[in-house]
């Protein structure tokens, strides 16, 4: 049933390998194409990718003008985008991907002028009253109920006895 290199000779083997090979291409191109359409795949996990700088409006708030580069560099990191040609501008930009759902996109440019911070524009903008801000924040606090203590066991005492632990657990 295979080849027999007597029986058709050289160009027989040629033939026999177009019959093999035009199908094989076509079913590898069919199979490769649908390389194309995996994230449309159920039950595919597809992880979330973030890029740039995680930007907050308690960061922004935190912006004064007359700032130095350094202080802005401080309270948001270094900018993701720091132009050549335009040296007086930064921009911070953060992106998530998410594995599933829309794509969202923050951007923050902030404007120098003799190292000094000018202007803030982009996504998020300074808050311009921070105290009533922070006072509007729900504070909250744990009150934890008193336990009184176990019983060391024997290998705790024999653990302080060799000199290991602590005498006042």
């Amino acid at each position: 049933m295979g080849y027999d290199a007597g029986e058709f000779g050289t160009a027989g083997y040629d033939f026999y390998m177009q019959k093999l090979l035009i199908p094989g291409v076509f079913i590898a191109s069919l199979l490769l194409s649908g390389c194309g359409s995996v994230d449309k795949i159920p039950f595919v996990y597809r992880i979330d990718v973030q890029q740039g700088n995680v930007i907050t409006q308690e960061m922004v708030d935190q912006l004064k003008p007359g700032m130095s580069r350094r202080q802005v560099k401080f309270t948001l990191g270094s900018p993701l985008i720091t132009d050549t040609f335009h040296q007086d501008r930064w921009d911070y930009v953060y992106r998530i991907t998410p594995g599933e759902g829309e794509v969202t996109e923050q951007r923050i440019t902030v404007i120098f002028k003799d190292d000094a911070l000018v202007s803030i524009s982009g996504d998020f903008r300074p808050n311009p009253q921070p105290a009533l801000a922070a006072t509007s924040k729900p504070s909250t606090t744990v009150v934890v109920p008193y336990q009184e203590r176990k019983p060391r066991g024997i290998l705790t005492r024999f653990w302080q006895w060799m000199g290991f632990g602590k005498d006042d657990v």
